[in-house]
């Protein structure tokens, strides 16, 4: 019997495994971007309450300085990972922003 090359390919176990990792890891990404931001979310409640800036500039340098040597000891590149946590504090400056405006 002939090959048909328009067949599917039978699933590589090696490859499905390493997807499965790869689908475990993104969601537990996302419980723990979940988590992070119900923290931060009552972060801009007490912010709010309390009459402080949404930003902390002096934090967010720490953070970020902090999170790229973490990176480097991990071997990710630093600049992927300031990248990331830059979007993630400017998400949550623009959630603290608009807890302030009510």
């Amino acid at each position: 019997m002939p090959h048909d090359p328009q067949a599917p390919a039978a699933p590589d176990p090696v490859l499905a495994a390493f997807r499965k990792s790869i689908d475990n890891i993104d969601a537990a990404l996302i419980h723990i971007l979940a988590e992070r931001f119900r923290i931060t979310q009552a972060v801009g409640e007490y912010k709010a309450k309390a009459t402080l800036p949404p930003a902390d500039p002096d934090r967010e340098a720490h953070q970020i300085a902090r999170l790229r040597k973490l990176s480097e000891e991990a071997d990710l590149d630093p600049e992927f990972s300031e990248k990331f946590l830059r979007f993630i504090i400017d998400e949550v400056i623009r959630h603290h922003e608009r807890a302030q405006a009510g």
